[in-house]
């Protein structure tokens, strides 16, 4: 029901993973026979878990690590692993930065271009390590490296922006048409973001094997206080999972996974994402925590280097344990922010949920 804000304007009450709980129900399982295993065209992981492909989070070391961790690392092919032969000593120089400065040093950073070659190698590297390989682009850049993503032998394609539409026009360049070059690639395409039902349903017709959900949501985003764009993320998941079943009946039968990227910054946040509807979580803050990642505890995305109009920040979110603590525990923090599998786990065995898909029928409140 809308919500009058004033006498020219309703709004949508809509709720975020804070403002919602899940439900106990009358059955309870042994968390040693949940399954949190999940499934995205031919590739089948042992966790819901995709890494965000942020320079602060994925390496392709890292990447390699969070495959054989059964997840999914995804590389961003515009960062710094794909700019430069060596990051290490720039990832340790933005480790250092005050504050203050981090903008702009990460603006100048940045400004080195993307390199072809580069692609190729970090995207072997993971190949070579027998693990599912999947990089990033924005819809910006799609274009012009897709050709070389593809023949680098990536399995899965991410095209992930701030907000990613079907319809996108542009009355000075010529834009992506998203059916026509999912269509004529040989790799599954998972693209995001979006928040809405109608959005979600375009962007599904458009042979997307998977969609992000979200956008302004991150820890390290300000796209809510810059461009005053934001969708709550646990009515953002049950809208886009209401356009996955209305496409799985329009299309007879085609399954797009739905895939909750922002505002999962805590184990109880990725059971909410998955009671809401989504197949599986992108997570930065998480891995930027862990002491392998590349960001040292500092968190960034490609929002805080945006060379006009940033809507990121760096953020020192310190250091909790490793990739595999992070994921499996053992916990020595009480936030949520160590052992998310366990306590999906836990969560799905409480109420007495065995698989993901199921758990996805629990029963949730407004708190």
């Amino acid at each position: 029901m809308d919500i009058e804000i004033g006498a020219a304007k309703r709004g949508r009450r809509a709720y975020a993973f804070d403002d919602i709980a899940i439900v106990p129900s009358r059955r309870t399982r042994d968390p040693e026979e949940v399954s949190t295993a999940w499934q995205i065209d031919a590739y089948r992981f042992d966790i819901p878990v995709v890494a965000a492909p942020m320079d602060s989070v994925m390496s392709p070391e890292t990447a390699i690590m969070l495959g054989k961790l059964g997840g999914l690392g995804v590389i961003d092919l515009e960062g710094l692993w794909t700019r430069y032969d060596d990051p290490l000593p720039l990832l340790e120089e933005v480790a250092g930065l005050d504050d203050r400065e981090a903008t702009v040093r990460l603006q100048r950073i940045y400004e080195e271009p993307i390199k072809a070659e580069l692609i190729h190698e970090r995207l072997k590297q993971v190949r070579d390590a027998g693990v599912t390989v999947a990089g990033a682009l924005s819809p910006q850049r799609t274009k012009q490296f897709a050709q070389t993503v593809v023949d680098s032998g990536v399995d899965l394609f991410v095209i992930r922006g701030t907000t990613v539409s079907a319809e996108h026009v542009s009355g000075q360049t010529e834009p992506l048409n998203l059916k026509e070059f999912i269509y004529e690639l040989d790799v599954p395409v998972i693209v995001g973001g979006c928040a809405t039902h109608q959005a979600a349903l375009h962007l599904m017709r458009t042979g997307a094997a998977g969609v992000l959900v979200g956008f302004g949501g991150g820890a390290a985003h300000t796209t809510r206080q810059v461009l005053g764009v934001a969708v709550p993320m646990a009515s953002a998941v049950a809208d886009v999972a209401a356009a996955r079943r209305d496409y799985l009946d329009e299309s007879g039968g085609r399954y797009v996974h739905v895939i909750a990227d922002g505002s999962v910054g805590h184990s109880g946040d990725l059971a909410k994402a998955i009671a809401c509807g989504a197949d599986a979580v992108m997570v930065g803050s998480p891995f930027a925590r862990a002491k392998e990642a590349p960001g040292r505890g500092f968190h960034w995305g490609a929002e805080a280097w945006h060379s006009d109009l940033p809507r990121g920040q760096r953020i020192d979110l310190g250091t909790v344990g490793s990739f595999e603590s992070v994921l499996f525990g053992p916990s020595t923090a009480p936030d949520g922010t160590m052992n998310l599998i366990g306590a999906l786990r836990r969560a799905m065995a409480t109420t007495g949920y065995t698989e993901v898909k199921e758990f996805q029928r629990v029963e949730v409140v407004v708190q």
